[in-house]
């Protein structure tokens, strides 16, 4: 089985690390002895059949679900050790619905203790990379999806992750929430560097922002290839018309459908 691997990607040294992770549930292995890397500073984006454990994987590397064996090491350092930032696919249960939308912001800063000059500094500065027009005095359940998850992301992007996992973020949003935040995303990634990983059920969405498509077979799962995507950024929403996006979307549903038949 061969894998399309970016020769850049290749040579550099991987920002995290997975090795011999296996998984099981109810006595069935979703994974066994897997084995994966992922880039510094790039957007992976994991995709496959329904089933195969996309957001499981994420969330194992991301420590919300403990593994069966295993290690998974940031730039040579355990979880506890690594600053990450997490975007979940449910936004409206995510928020403290008792703090303003800036206090949401705010709040991973203030847990950590950081003075508030500071604080309010830090969320003035993602106010003006996301260029807030909406009220953040306002509460969550006063504010629209797309604004929700605007909070969110901000709320994940504030005390500046080195690694920061979103989790369908375009699940729930309109077309164009979803323009927006794709937008906004790849700003922020081109701003701070931050490796980011997403998982996604839409095939658009998985390639649109993505450096590489992590794709993973039925289960128990491997990694059944991983396709580079080297458009550069910023990309447009008519970017999808791009013969490069066309050609690496479908070459990733060419791989989905071998997988789905397998």
């Amino acid at each position: 089985m061969s894998a399309l691997i970016d020769p850049v990607v290749a040579t550099a040294r991987p920002h995290v690390t997975v090795r011999g992770l296996s998984k099981a549930f109810a006595g069935q292995p979703l994974y066994t002895d897997f084995h994966l890397d992922l880039p510094r500073g790039r957007i992976v984006s994991i995709f496959g059949p329904n089933g195969c454990g996309k957001s499981t994987l994420m969330n194992m590397i991301a420590g919300l679900i403990p593994l069966d064996a295993g290690e998974i090491l940031f730039d040579g350092k355990t979880l506890k050790q690594t600053q990450i930032g997490y975007v979940f696919q449910n936004y409206r249960d995510a928020l403290f619905p008792w703090l303003t939308a800036r206090d949401n912001i705010a709040y991973p800063l203030r847990r950590q203790g950081m003075k508030e000059a500071a604080v309010q500094a830090r969320v003035d500065e993602l106010i003006a990379l996301f260029e807030i027009r909406f009220d953040l005095k306002r509460y969550p359940y006063e504010l629209s999806g797309g604004q929700q998850q605007t909070v969110c992301i901000m709320r994940a992007l504030a005390p500046s992750p080195e690694v920061m996992f979103l989790d369908e973020p375009f699940s729930a949003l309109d077309f164009e929430m979803t323009l927006f935040i794709r937008e906004k995303l790849q700003e922020a990634h081109l701003a701070t560097g931050t490796t980011m990983v997403i998982v996604s059920h839409d095939l658009e969405d998985a390639v649109f922002l993505a450096d590489e498509i992590l794709l993973l077979t039925r289960r128990p799962t491997r990694i059944a290839e991983i396709v580079p995507f080297h458009l550069p950024r910023p990309r447009r929403p008519e970017s999808v018309a791009d013969p490069e996006f066309v050609r690496v979307k479908a070459r990733t549903l060419e791989v989905f459908r071998r997988e789905m038949a397998a």
